[in-house]
């Protein structure tokens, strides 16, 4: 019988991973196992995650803060190794409607399997899109248009949240570069494997899950908050990696992106404009020297 395993990666969010597990665990008709990765809490998560009986929940403390990035490698590696069938994975504020998982399934049966993962529709706390979780749709979608009258899209990028996968395919691509640490992780791993290798990947419309972010404005350089303006170090960093992988036309894109960004600080960031575009630019230039690997993976020849 195949096998699913949900992977969570957490940190410093225990009230929301519990509401996460008990959202998972109540999915309808579709089972699967919950593999939760932490990040190294200080939260007291790891004394929570000791009071859960449930047997469908395994839990892993990685030791040290390893990012998104690296706590879905971790968690991806271990679902793989572990002889699981496919792996469904999301951030611990994900919050999957009761009929989520099936929605999935329906469309892998529909599907027949072949394609490279697929991804849920992302709200917000208020039944809105959330933003920071918006798939972007295939331009020549309609190749699979048929699809469009079961609420099926044909995408080439989405986050991590709520994306599921077949693990053969993740054994295809590799894992995601932990050296990302955060941000673009997703975007990156996702084009690999809908651009750089090719498989058709879908949003599935009838799937859906809340993402209970603190706020629904998206990320922009330009606009964020001084306290956070650092983190997007990695982000343009992680993107330069990301389109330098699809040649010529991917880094054109990336740099027209990133110099509408600076045109965007220069004209409307209401404070440090200095200190957002020496990080814009600093991350731009210094992208160019961030080579880092992909990691190989292979099922077991018996599960575990």
């Amino acid at each position: 019988m195949e096998q699913i395993a949900a992977v969570v990666v957490t940190y410093n969010r225990k009230d929301l991973l519990q509401q996460c597990l008990k959202s998972i665990l109540a999915q309808e008709q579709v089972v699967c196992d919950v593999l939760v990765v932490d990040n190294a809490s200080a939260d007291g998560t790891q004394q929570a995650m000791e009071q859960w009986a449930e047997p469908r929940v395994r839990y892993r403390n990685t030791g040290q803060n390893l990012g998104g990035a690296g706590g879905f490698n971790f968690g991806m590696r271990w679902a793989v190794e572990a002889g699981y069938d496919y792996v469904w994975i999301m951030d611990d504020d994900t919050i999957p409607q009761p009929d989520a998982l099936k929605q999935l399934w329906s469309a892998h049966e529909m599907l027949r399997g072949n394609y490279g993962f697929l991804s849920s529709v992302v709200l917000w706390k208020d039944g809105k899109e959330c933003r920071m979780n918006r798939q972007k749709i295939k331009k020549s979608f309609y190749e699979h248009v048929e699809l469009l009258r079961h609420g099926i899209i044909q995408i080439e990028q989405a986050t991590f949240v709520s994306l599921f996968f077949p693990a053969e395919v993740i054994c295809r691509a590799g894992l995601p570069i932990k050296e990302f640490f955060i941000w673009g992780d997703d975007l990156e791993y996702t084009r690999r494997i809908s651009c750089r290798m090719g498989l058709d990947c879908y949003a599935v419309g009838q799937s859906i899950v809340t993402h209970m972010m603190q706020s629904n404005n998206g990320a922009s350089l330009s606009t964020d908050v001084p306290e956070r303006i650092e983190r997007y170090r990695y982000a343009y960093r992680n993107e330069n990696y990301t389109y330098r992988k699809e040649g010529i036309k991917g880094m054109l894109y990336y740099l027209a992106r990133s110099g509408r960004e600076l045109l965007r600080i220069l004209l409307h960031s209401p404070d440090h404009k200095a200190k957002r575009s020496m990080v814009l630019i600093g991350s731009v230039f210094g992208g160019f020297a961030f080579c880092p690997g992909i990691e190989s993976i292979s099922r077991p020849t018996v599960k575990q």
